[in-house]
Order: C-alpha cells, then sequence, then structure tokens
C-alpha cells in the first residue's frame, strides 16, 4: 500500500530510556512527548488511583523547577502542555516554538530525576482528584458511564476490573512513603520514551536526549501483575443508578482479540460497522428506523493504546416506554444481522477506506491545540508494547488485508452473550415512580 512513511531514528540510552526522533523540518515548532509504562490498569493493588493521582503529582514542582514552573515556563515560551492517563501508560507532552526545545527537555527530565513528593503536594492533589471524582462522575447525568461501570462487572481480573478514578479509601490510606516508592518504581528511564518530533534533526535530537536524561539512574525493572484474564463462560450483568437522567440506559461491552492479531484487524472493521458514526449500524437500526433509542454509540477506544484485554462498548440511551430487554433485543438484532448475512464487498470497501482515512488523520492531527499529538501516541505505544515504533508505517497494512468472510467469522466468534457484559442504568426518578 502507498503511504508516506515517516522517518525516524529510534535508540536506546544507557539507562533504559527509549528515544525517538521524528525530524519535520515544516514549521519551527517541535512536540516532545515523555510516556511511561504505567497506568488505570497497571497500578497495583491497594494503590488504585495512583496512576492518575500521579499525573497530578508530576505538575507539583522538581528538584530545580518550583512549583507550577514547569508551566510557567512553557506557557512564556509560546508553548503548550498537558498530561493524561490510559490504561497502560501515562503521557507527558508539550509542544512549543523549537528554539525552547532545550529548555522543555531540562524541565523533563528534572521531573523524571527529582520530582518534589511531599506531605503538602500530597494532600492538595489527592483533594483535587477527588473533587475531579466528584464534578466528573458523581454529581453529572451518565457520569462514568460507561468506562467507569462496565469493568466491575466485564472483569474477574482486577488489574482490569477496579475504579481508575481510585478508591477514596486507598487514596486516602496513601501515605508519602507510598507515593515515593510508587516514583521509584514507575517513573524510572528504564520504563519510560521519550519523543521528539518536528524541528529537529535527527542526530541532534538524540544528542539534546542524551545531554539532559543521559546520567538519569536506571531503576530495577517494574513489577507488573499479569493482566490476562480467566475465560468467560457465561453473560455478565451488573445494574447502576442514574441519580440525575430520565432515560433508561445500557452499555454492552464484549472483550475483543488479542492486538495485532488477524482477528484484531477484523474486529476493528466491525466495530467500524457498528459504530461509524451517523453511518454505523447501531445508530442507523436503533435511532433513526426503529426509533427505539435517543443515543447509540460506542466502539473499541483508543485501539492502539491499549496492552492487555479490552471491550468493544455499545452505549444506548432509550426511551422509556422500551423495556431493557426490548432495547437490548433490537441491540441483538443489529449483531445478528452481521453474524448471519455479513457485510458485502461495497460496505467492505468503504469500512477500508474510512479507515485508511482516519488512520492518516490520526497521523496528522493533533489534540487540544497539540500538534503531532495523534502521531507521538502511536508511536510511544507501539514502542512501549512492541518496541518497534516503525509500526506506525506498516500496521495500517493488516487492516486493508482484511477478509468479507473474517468480519462475518470474528462476529460470530467474539460477539456472543457468553463473551459480554451489559451494565442497564436506571433513572432513580423512574424507579420512584413506579413504587
Amino acid at each position: 500500500m502507498n503511504h508516506r512513511q515517516i522517518a525516524m531514528e529510534y535508540t536506546t540510552l544507557s539507562n533504559g530510556l527509549k528515544v525517538v526522533i521524528v525530524p519535520d523540518a515544516s514549521a519551527p515548532v517541535v512536540t516532545v512527548g515523555v510516556y511511561y509504562k504505567i497506568g488505570f490498569r497497571l497500578e497495583p493493588q491497594g494503590r488504585s488511583g495512583f496512576a492518575h493521582l500521579f499525573e497530578h503529582m508530576m505538575f507539583q514542582g522538581s528538584a530545580n523547577a518550583a512549583k507550577m514552573q514547569h508551566i510557567k515556563l512553557i506557557n512564556s515560551s509560546g508553548g503548550l502542555l498537558n498530561g493524561s492517563t490510559h490504561y497502560d501508560v501515562t503521557n507527558y507532552y508539550e509542544a512549543m516554538p523549537s528554539n525552547a526545545l532545550d529548555r522543555v527537555l531540562w524541565l523533563e527530565a528534572d521531573r523524571m530525576r527529582a520530582l518534589k513528593v511531599d506531605d503538602e503536594n500530597l494532600r492538595n492533589q489527592r483533594d483535587v482528584v477527588k473533587e475531579e471524582v466528584r464534578v466528573n462522575v458523581m454529581n453529572q447525568p451518565y457520569g462514568g458511564f460507561p468506562w467507569l461501570d462496565l469493568p466491575p462487572v466485564a472483569f474477574r481480573n482486577w488489574a482490569n476490573a477496579h475504579n481508575f478514578y481510585g478508591d477514596f479509601a486507598d487514596l486516602d490510606a496513601a501515605d508519602l512513603a507510598d507515593v515515593q516508592a510508587f516514583f521509584k518504581t514507575y517513573y524510572v528511564p528504564n520504563n519510560a520514551v521519550l519523543l521528539v518530533l518536528g524541528d529537529v534533526k535527527a542526530d541532534e535530537g538524540v544528542a539534546l536526549a542524551q545531554k539532559y536524561f543521559g546520567d538519569i539512574p536506571a531503576g530495577a525493572p517494574p513489577p507488573f501483575a499479569d493482566p490476562r484474564e480467566p475465560e468467560q463462560k457465561e453473560e455478565r450483568r451488573g445494574q447502576v443508578e442514574e441519580k440525575f437522567g430520565t432515560l433508561p440506559a445500557m452499555a454492552i461491552g464484549y472483550t475483543v482479540p488479542e492486538r495485532r492479531t488477524t482477528d484484531w484487524c477484523a474486529m476493528a472493521l466491525l466495530d467500524q460497522a457498528l459504530h461509524g458514526g451517523r453511518a454505523g449500524r447501531m445508530y442507523r437500526e436503533l435511532v433513526l428506523e426503529k426509533q427505539i433509542a435517543v443515543e447509540a454509540d460506542g466502539g473499541i477506544d483508543d485501539i492502539f493504546g491499549y496492552n492487555g484485554p479490552t471491550q468493544m462498548v455499545t452505549r444506548i440511551l432509550h426511551k422509556p416506554e422500551y423495556s431493557a430487554e426490548k432495547a437490548l433485543a433490537a441491540f441483538d438484532a443489529v449483531i445478528g444481522e452481521i453474524q448471519n448475512n455479513g457485510i458485502s464487498e461495497d460496505e467492505l470497501n468503504q469500512l477500508k477506506v474510512k479507515w485508511r482515512s482516519d488512520y492518516f488523520s490520526t497521523l496528522e492531527g493533533g489534540r487540544g491545540g497539540m500538534p503531532r499529538y495523534g502521531v507521538m501516541h502511536l508511536l510511544a505505544c507501539f514502542t512501549l508494547f512492541d518496541n518497534e515504533p516503525k509500526l506506525v508505517n506498516s500496521i495500517l497494512d493488516g487492516f486493508l488485508a482484511v477478509k468479507r468472510e473474517e468480519i462475518q467469522v470474528v462476529a460470530k466468534k467474539y460477539l456472543r452473550p457468553a463473551n459480554r457484559a451489559v451494565v442497564f442504568r436506571t433513572p432513580v426518578k423512574a424507579q420512584k415512580e413506579a413504587a
């Protein structure tokens, strides 16, 4: 398949830090990312919420940069910065004019080497995280639905099933020694990748990485629990109350094939057939044609960015005059249609065209004003999970090679009741009226 190859330099420093440089002189701007291989799924038991708490702690100052200094220095250079916590990685990233590259590498290295973790920072960031949970989840209509509601129903392994925002009891029990131990365990150069994309020459980028990060000592290889799940043999169901919204909702999650397998590629296209926005079968059938649902959306979230059990999730808000079972039966009919009849060659070709264009827009796209975020994210995940950033240039081929029959096969193999979890979110108001 002809598509633009992304040229890159990939090396590993003697302390284990992986370094990926992607030169692009089209604008005097550079994007820097530091990804650590620690996310929701990888945090140890009894430390739920630590991965996310740490994303906050990393902005609280380091040995040579006082609190807020990191943010001020980037902003005063005309740059942007942020961080985010995912299942298997936590990332920190900046974009700024390329003349500020030394400054940002110095700042990132300083917090990797010597984050300032003290009692006051821990207390205030713990409160910030709890407030975030109250605002975003507890006091929002359908807050945390379904991404916080499904995992405890769907999975049996604590790694995949626990509350990723963190149990307040776990967060409250954390003392300074716990937090420092977490930092020393996971925030080590041998558990990270540094990415520099944009207006920098390959050899210059590697030299700068060596200059700022090369003398940070490696840590012991971090311990990770095995995230695999025992085989699921029955449909799993759960109930959640909806305090604010008036529409009944449900989420159906099917565990998807292991990444980088033929089934995984076929499942991705099947996912697009079902959840491709308004053109997807779920929306078309449930909202437009049968008019049972008001909303029907979903999919495999961040398909390249996970490295363990994950689900293809459909989220449905349906009209109160239809029972949950009736709505679920309508959902099942959409799945059954593909299982029984497959998809046409024409639909498959359209899915591939869309998948390809979406992949390229990811490669070229930013996030929150951050240029090159998409390609940075893919490179980081392929480096940390596969030790192969060049996959960014070849991974698409597997999806474009999928055959019609393979889509029908994965629909039958994976979209079975015994491979799914269903969570019903029922409005409290409706329950009270019924009582």
